[in-house]
C-alpha cells in the first residue's frame, strides 16, 4: 500500500515537473501588429469607414462619404479596389489601383454616360479589342482618350457572395488625370465610368465602428 502511494506521488511530481519545463520552453505568443488608425491607407479602407478626398467634391470642396460597398476587380495581373457610398444625392466612388505604387482616382461625375455619349460604337470597341493597340484613341469632352487595355475581368462585391465576370475596356486621358472605364456584363447594356486621378496624399481614411 505504501509502495503504491509513493509511486502515485512520484507520478504527480513528474507531471508537475514536465508542465513547468513545457511552460519554460514553449514559444512566446506572437504579438499581433497594432493598426495605425491615424495613418490608414486607401487600400486598407473597408465598409463602414469614412473617406475624405481634399478638394475633390463639388465646387472644390472636400469629397466626404461613408463606404457602403467595396468591390475588388481582377483583370489578369491588374487589380484594383473601388469603395463607393452616398454623396449628396448621388453615389460616388474612390478607386485604388495596385501596382508598383498605389494610384487613386475618384468617380464623381453626375452624368449617366453611355457609349453613345462617347461617340464610340460597339463595333469600334470590338475592333480595339481585336487590335489591342495602345495607339488607338477617340475624342470625348474635348479631350483625347488613349486605349490602354481590354480583357475579361472579374469583380467581387462586399454585398454579393459570388464573383461576377464582365468584359472591360480602359482608356486614359492624354496629358491629363482622367481615366475612362467601359464595362459589359452579359445581358446588360454597356456601362461607362469616368474617373479623375487624385494624389494619394489627398485621401484620408477614418476607421468606422467595428
Amino acid at each position: 500500500m505504501i509502495t503504491y502511494t509513493i509511486e502515485a506521488l512520484l507520478g504527480v511530481l513528474l507531471v508537475v515537473v514536465l508542465m513547468q519545463l513545457f511552460k519554460k520552453h514553449a514559444p512566446a505568443p506572437t504579438a499581433q501588429p497594432v493598426e495605425d488608425l491615424a495613418n490608414l491607407k486607401p487600400s486598407e479602407a473597408r465598409v463602414g469607414d469614412a473617406l475624405s478626398v481634399s478638394g475633390a467634391g463639388d465646387d472644390m470642396t472636400d469629397l466626404d462619404f461613408i463606404v457602403e460597398r467595396s468591390t475588388w476587380f481582377q483583370s489578369a495581373s491588374k487589380r484594383w479596389l473601388e469603395l463607393s457610398g452616398p454623396y449628396k444625392t448621388r453615389r460616388v466612388a474612390l478607386r485604388v489601383d495596385f501596382g508598383d505604387d498605389l494610384e487613386t482616382s475618384v468617380q464623381i461625375d453626375p452624368r449617366k454616360l453611355t457609349i453613345e455619349d462617347l461617340g464610340l460604337p460597339e463595333d469600334d470597341l470590338a475592333q480595339m479589342d481585336e487590335r489591342q493597340n495602345t495607339a488607338d484613341s477617340f475624342e470625348f469632352d474635348g479631350k483625347l482618350w488613349l486605349y490602354v487595355l481590354s480583357r475579361e475581368t472579374q469583380m467581387t462585391r462586399s454585398d454579393q457572395p459570388q464573383p461576377v465576370g464582365f468584359y472591360y475596356w480602359e482608356f486614359r486621358q492624354q496629358d491629363g488625370a482622367g481615366r475612362l472605364a467601359v464595362r459589359k456584363l452579359q445581358g446588360d447594356p454597356f456601362a461607362v465610368t469616368l474617373y479623375t486621378g487624385v494624389p494619394l496624399g489627398d485621401v484620408s481614411v477614418y476607421r468606422g465602428r467595428t
